[in-house]
């Protein structure tokens, strides 16, 4: 984190959404503070246009059915978009990660 009022975010992305934006381990974002999951998502599509849609939902924003968002052991799928990060993430200590959801039967 800085001093500026901007934040560093760690993102750990899933395979498939890793090749597709040519990046390996985890990615990092420059958001606002406080850091919230939509400002996190709206600098990842900045930077890696290919995953705009991959993650949510192009017209609407919300959050595609097998996508989950995960943080400090903690489920934020369900979270309002504009709720502030755990402050582990906005710290830097802990990555925010975006996993996708296994289905089946």
């Amino acid at each position: 984190m800085s001093g500026s009022g901007r934040t560093e975010i760690r993102v750990k992305l899933p395979t498939h959404l890793r090749r597709l934006a040519h990046v390996d381990g985890e990615v990092r974002v420059d958001v606002e503070d406080p850091a919230t999951l939509c400002a996190v998502l709206d600098a990842i599509e900045l930077t890696y246009p290919v995953l705009r849609g991959a993650i949510r939902e192009h017209g609407t924003q919300r959050r595609r059915a097998f996508v989950r968002f995960f943080a400090c052991e903690e489920d934020l799928s369900h979270d309002p978009p504009d709720a502030p990060l755990p402050q582990a993430v906005s710290r830097g200590t802990e990555p925010l990660l975006i996993v996708g959801a296994m289905a089946g039967g």
